[in-house]
């Protein structure tokens, strides 16, 4: 009981490191539970009788945690997108797909046998974020290691991504892309649903959010009773694709769109994913997969950046709305309003967290449909 603890409390300590203190900041709490697990699973302190613990909460947090992240989204709202913004998104995706493509037949060789998975994954994590990579490894049951070497890779890639969005991204594209033309809408209050945790603990939050979790269960129970139906291996794709389905939904209800702070509530469960997922990873052999996984995600990161910004050049996309985009779905929407801040545009803010809202809702599925599409070219 005491890791039990352990594991369900940890991720408190994490964000409340990562919103106080520099280095922890920068690291971002994802990274922070990632690097404990990590230490954790490779220091010889952990009971025989562990991985017991691990399995259970690998099962169960991935599909409580969908629910409550699309129970926050307003997508008809949000689905309600200019045209060149709606265009700029697609081709994104289009670019991650070939991107994530061309990297998986120049490494699968050195990812191994479930290199597919890893593609799957990184379709979901440059169209969304870590929600759809965590749900495509947990639907695809890819291992903890190469789980977490793709992960990892993805982390050093972001970095760099970032450092070049913040620095001269902006005039570089301005050689091929036309200039933004201000229409003065900033929308920055658009992100702030997503990234605090402040008054979460209070009565009136906490009331509302249990219901929100008991729905979340009702639908977990509605996807895990599919496992029941379908062949085993296909049965975690379908419960998955169930429970992602039944909470965008969920969302087209008020009552439960209204809900405050259930994006939060579902990132807590992320993180205790992520600390138990790590937890499992054999460092040894973490080390003879990286060189391999951080090729295929150079390539997707990259790749996909030059792609989109060529696409976007086709089709005359503005420069501020092609980083926006490529930006939302390389990193997810929380990091808007800093590329925005970078681009000096804050018209684009909410550009940004609409085209990255969309891509956590259809990162799952795309990422699952493209992972078996790979796996049906890699066997025959």
């Amino acid at each position: 009981m005491i890791w039990v603890g352990f594991y369900l409390l940890f991720p408190v300590l994490a964000i409340y490191l990562c919103g106080k203190y520099s280095p922890f900041i920068r690291l971002g709490p994802v990274v922070t539970c990632y690097l404990a697990g990590l230490l954790l699973g490779n220091s010889g302190i952990l009971p025989a009788g562990i991985g017991k613990i691990h399995q259970i909460l690998l099962t169960v947090t991935i599909p409580l945690a969908l629910p409550l992240i699309f129970f926050s989204l307003d997508i008809k709202k949000w689905a309600r997108l200019a045209g060149k913004s709606l265009l700029a998104f697609g081709l994104q995706v289009l670019a991650v797909v070939v991107a994530v493509a061309a990297g998986f037949l120049w490494f699968r060789a050195g990812i191994g046998e479930e290199s597919w998975k890893a593609a799957g994954m990184l379709i979901g994590v440059y169209t969304g974020g870590t929600p759809n990579l965590a749900a495509i490894g947990t639907a695809l049951q890819i291992s903890p290691t190469v789980y977490l070497a793709i992960h990892s890779a993805d982390v050093l890639a972001g970095s760099l991504y970032i450092l070049l969005v913040i620095t001269f991204l902006k005039r570089l594209s301005a050689f091929i892309l036309p200039p933004f033309i201000a229409h003065g809408n900033a929308g920055e209050e658009a992100v702030g649903q997503f990234d605090s945790y402040a008054g979460i603990l209070t009565k009136e939050r906490l009331f509302p959010l249990g219901r929100a979790f008991g729905l979340s269960a009702l639908i977990f129970a509605a996807g895990g009773g599919l496992t029941l139906i379908f062949p085993k291996a296909y049965s975690m794709v379908v419960a998955i694709l169930t429970i992602s389905t039944l909470g965008i939904i969920a969302s087209l209800f008020p009552a439960i769109r209204n809900i405050p702070m259930t994006f939060q509530a579902g990132q807590y469960l992320i993180l205790i994913f992520c600390l138990a997922v790590s937890s499992m990873a054999d460092l040894g052999s973490l080390l003879t997969t990286a060189p391999a996984a951080i090729g295929f995600v150079f390539i997707g990161t990259f790749g996909a950046l030059l792609i989109h910004l060529l696409l976007c050049s086709l089709f005359r996309i503005d420069t501020d709305t092609a980083i926006i985009t490529s930006a939302a779905a390389i990193l997810s929407p929380p990091f808007v309003p800093m590329v925005a801040a970078a681009i000096k545009n804050r018209e684009v803010i909410i550009t940004g967290v609409i085209t990255g809202v969309m891509g956590w809702v259809i990162g799952t599925y795309l990422g699952i449909a493209v992972a078996y599409l790979l796996r049906f070219w890699q066997l025959n």
